[in-house]
């Protein structure tokens, strides 16, 4: 039996070919069958079909990957026919949403695309277009109409600005960015909960509990937890079937509440894969949601700065400006570890994940950009290149930094407190949140759900 491995790199793989029929003229042509993998989506099925009798062509692209434990929107800002050549994946599972005209195309289970802005608003037109000629016949307004759609889109191509919205709930699509290391400006990644419906969409359980959730209350039933307990007669150690990001083996989850001095209660996850030996660690913040966001600005300085403990939470952005170092909120998820682990936490994740960079698509100065930011990252991490700044945003107030002179203030450190804008407490879902009153409104929509009801059966 062959141990090499099904999926492998772009660069060391060669497609395999077989006869299929053309879905245009009826004669045969060849599909081209690649099993492969690219930054960020790990395994991938590139599919690309081709008749030489019509000349007719396709490409389709399938995830073969694990999906995200959350979905995304990722919001983009055309501004010019530049942008027009960005790459974007889009899986099997993405809707996507051209806001200006209010059209959406919904998620189609059989297709995924690897393709830029253009190619995507090229396949918008077409399948507009397609129906045209009947439409023209049976309906002359909404021909008129489609027309209308039909003749912006092709002014989109030509340098209109226009939003593009791609909306995920595998989590699995990605826009190029232009501006790595930094963010782009004209990107906006938002990061949600599957809802049940989208669960059931993707072919997950169709209840409202997670897998993690279900796991542990498995695991709480059956009491196959550690038998050591806590002051809250909890157990210290609670470990649940899980699989492994890496390899998505069978492996062990272990869970353990603990508090952290000065700060607040926090629940630790470690998962280590015995198949492939990968590990990791995340932490979720307990208590209730902090009235603020809080902002820590550290200026590192020596090498014990680098050694002192962090707890990064799952809502926490990271920048670090003298090395143009800038994470999202949400990008690692939670983390507990100390500076220097997280740096290179940080250096690992961007060298293996950001995609179209170190491949054929990026160009000689942005490859030569970004491997001297990884350059400059390892220097800050080994402690080469000081002093720096360290800042981290949590609008949740969720993440800790330690300070090495406590109960004292730090005279390195510097702990601000603001008030999340509207947008930030969107995103976060603390705008729908009702906390008053709640009972009374829940019980007069039943009673006015049943009055309706009773109308429609007198």
């Amino acid at each position: 039996m062959s141990s090499d491995p099904i999926f492998v790199d772009l660069s060391d793989s060669k497609p395999s070919e077989i006869e299929s029929l053309c879905m245009k003229c009826g004669q045969n042509g060849t599909t081209s069958i690649l099993l492969s993998k690219i930054p960020h989506f790990k395994e991938i099925i590139i599919m690309a079909f081709e008749c030489p009798h019509c000349g007719f062509r396709n490409n389709e692209l399938q995830s073969a990957g694990v999906f995200n434990e959350r979905g995304h929107t990722i919001s983009l800002s055309v501004q010019n026919k530049e942008d027009m050549n960005r790459q974007l994946v889009k899986s099997d599972y993405c809707s996507v949403k051209f806001l200006e005209l209010d059209l959406e195309i919904p998620a189609n289970n059989n297709r995924g695309l690897l393709t830029t802005v253009e190619g995507l608003v090229d396949n918008a037109i077409d399948d507009l277009s397609a129906g045209q000629p009947l439409r023209k016949v049976q309906d002359e307004n909404v021909y008129n109409r489609i027309e209308e759609i039909i003749s912006i889109m092709n002014g989109y191509k030509e340098g209109n600005p226009f939003t593009l919205v791609l909306d995920d709930p595998s989590g699995n699509s990605y826009v190029e960015n232009k501006c790595l290391p930094a963010q782009d400006p004209q990107i906006k990644v938002r990061w949600y909960t599957r809802t049940p419906e989208q669960q059931a969409f993707l072919g997950l359980q169709e209840n409202d509990q997670t897998p993690a959730e279900e796991a542990v209350d498995r695991v709480i039933r059956s009491s196959t937890a550690s038998e050591m307990l806590n002051a809250k007669g909890l157990p210290e150690v609670m470990s649940f079937p899980a699989n492994c990001p890496s390899c998505n083996a069978p492996c062990s989850t272990n869970m353990h509440l603990m508090e952290i001095p000065h700060f607040k209660e926090v629940v630790i996850m470690a998962t280590n894969c015995d198949h492939c030996g990968y590990k990791s660690n995340e932490v979720k913040a307990g208590g209730p949601i902090s009235d603020k966001g809080t902002r820590i600005t550290l200026k590192i300085t020596d090498a014990e700065d680098l050694s002192r403990d962090i707890l990064k939470s799952e809502t926490c952005g990271l920048s670090i400006p003298e090395i143009n170092l800038e994470l999202t909120h949400g990008t690692l998820g939670g983390r507990f570890t100390t500076v220097e682990g997280l740096l290179r936490q940080v250096h690992s994740e961007l060298r293996d994940r950001a995609p179209f960079i170190e491949g054929d698509s990026g160009t000689d100065s942005s490859k030569d950009r970004w491997a001297r930011f990884l350059d400059n990252l390892t220097k800050v991490a080994d402690g080469k290149l000081m002093p720096v700044t360290l800042i981290i945003d949590d609008p949740l107030s969720n993440s800790y930094l330690q300070n090495l002179y406590a109960p004292d203030p730090d005279p390195e450190m510097k702990i601000e407190t603001y008030e999340r804008s509207w947008e930030e407490n969107e995103n976060l879902g603390i705008n729908d949140m009702k906390l008053d009153n709640y009972e009374e409104e829940h019980k007069a929509s039943v009673k006015h759900e049943a009055d309706a009801q009773a109308e429609k059966t007198d």
